[in-house]
């Protein structure tokens, strides 16, 4: 507890130092929210997954957002903050979002500490966007700002007249959030191997994430390039013995990706391109069963203003498997093949009413060779500038068990979202 105690004590110092501390080119902001959270599962589960709560999630947050910053060098720093209370398990813990510190110096703008990085033009569909998600927030109904997790690093940015650059370092590696047998239920294979042991990549140089991103601009569409060498964010698994297992080691592969995205105002909306390609350097003939094959995915999406305050948006997502005869040959019997392709489509309809008081949001995913779904309704009132109330479901269907939506399908809910704001 000793870490939390320090942060605190940093947080307050923060927020009770005197103005008249400051040089006078000197300036801070502070914000603070409040945020309740709550959702509740539809129906019963029918497996041994799950804690037995009718609950997924439940939680208050208080949100502390200081920046701080100097005009004479340039400089800023900023620190977003949650203390919160997870009232099913009747803890209280810290989630530091992002602290860091940026620099302008010229053409070049450095930043350095925990930091949320956003990458390529999909609308909740993720490619060359290839840092790390919390996957539980996003199932069980968190505002989508709470999707996207902090990594721990360096980025330089160089803004050119043509062209522009964005370096991205990060020495130790932060794998994806993802749903647990404590609250979810979902197809496992492994299920009836009893030791469970996570294994990220050592904390070497050779083992630190580097990635590149070109952009600039190309007959009014924002186009960019992209490179990334590190890790896949979902584990790969092992068995220490393949006959009667006692112990699954999961594992994060080497992945690199090189991919490209343009995005610009076409047939009276706004077009959007994304294609990627996902190298698992360790496995590339595709002959190890626990590695993911390499992979090409892509999508093309459109999104237009049909009236005042009403948005609709359209996607197409694709991605396909390299070599999925080497795929089929190397699967261990009795586990489910995956097709040699994947593919999604997504509609999103967004809705301001009543002076923008009122937001009804729909967004869906529906996979046409998976035959599975996701959908995510909502509809939020504000009752002023401070206080807002987001009410809203997760749900979740297929026809088989084990495809990407379809083995969520016990775990549809309902959530409630309070935010207040100091």
């Amino acid at each position: 507890m000793t870490k939390y105690f320090t942060l605190l004590a940093l947080a307050l110092a923060l927020v009770m130092a005197p103005a008249d501390a400051l040089a006078e080119d000197e300036n801070y902001e502070l914000n603070w929210f409040l945020l309740v959270n709550y959702a509740g599962r539809i129906g019963d589960l029918s497996t041994g997954f799950g804690d037995g709560s009718d609950y997924v999630l439940g939680e208050e947050r208080l949100r502390l957002d200081l920046s701080a910053w100097a005009d004479s060098i340039e400089a800023e720093a900023r620190l977003r903050l949650d203390f919160y209370h997870d009232a099913l398990t009747g803890e209280f813990d810290i989630d530091l979002r992002e602290a860091y510190i940026d620099y302008t110096a010229n053409a070049f703008d450095f930043r350095v500490g925990r930091q949320v990085i956003t990458w390529g033009v999909g609308d909740l569909i993720f490619i060359n966007d290839v840092w790390p998600k919390d996957w539980v927030s996003f199932f069980t109904g968190r505002p989508l700002g709470y999707l996207k997790l902090g990594i721990d690093g360096a980025r330089i940015r160089y803004s050119g007249d043509a062209l522009s650059a964005e370096f991205v370092y990060v020495p130790t590696f932060e794998p994806d959030n993802l749903p647990g047998a404590d609250r979810f239920s979902y197809f496992d294979p492994f299920v009836n191997v009893p030791n469970r042991i996570e294994q990220k990549p050592e904390r070497t140089f050779e083992n630190s994430e580097l990635a590149v991103r070109i952009y600039g601009n190309l007959a009014d569409f924002d186009v960019s390039g992209y490179l990334y060498k590190g890790f896949w964010h979902s584990p790969g698994v092992t068995l220490n013995n393949p006959f009667m297992p006692t112990t699954a080691t999961m594992f994060y592969p080497e992945l690199n990706v090189y991919g490209a995205s343009a995005q610009g105002a076409a047939v009276g909306g706004i077009l959007s391109l994304e294609a990627g390609y996902y190298d698992s350097p360790e496995d590339r003939e595709g002959l190890d069963p626990t590695i993911p094959n390499s992979q090409f995915r892509w999508l093309v999406g459109y999104s237009r203003q049909l009236m005042e305050d009403f948005t609709l948006g359209v996607q197409y997502y694709q991605e396909r498997i390299v070599d999925h005869g080497a795929y089929l040959s190397t699967l261990p019997p009795g586990f489910p093949a995956a097709r040699d392709y994947r593919d999604v489509v997504t509609i999103s309809l967004d809705r301001w009413l009543s002076r923008q008081t009122w937001r009804i949001f729909f967004f869906a995913y529906f996979s046409p060779n998976d035959n599975d779904y996701y959908l995510l309704p909502s509809i939020t009132h504000k009752f002023s500038d401070k206080l807002a109330l987001t009410a809203g479901a997760n749900i979740f269907g297929g026809e088989e068990d084990y495809t990407f939506f379809g083995q969520f399908d016990e775990n549809d809910n309902v959530y409630l979202s309070l935010r207040f704001d100091f």
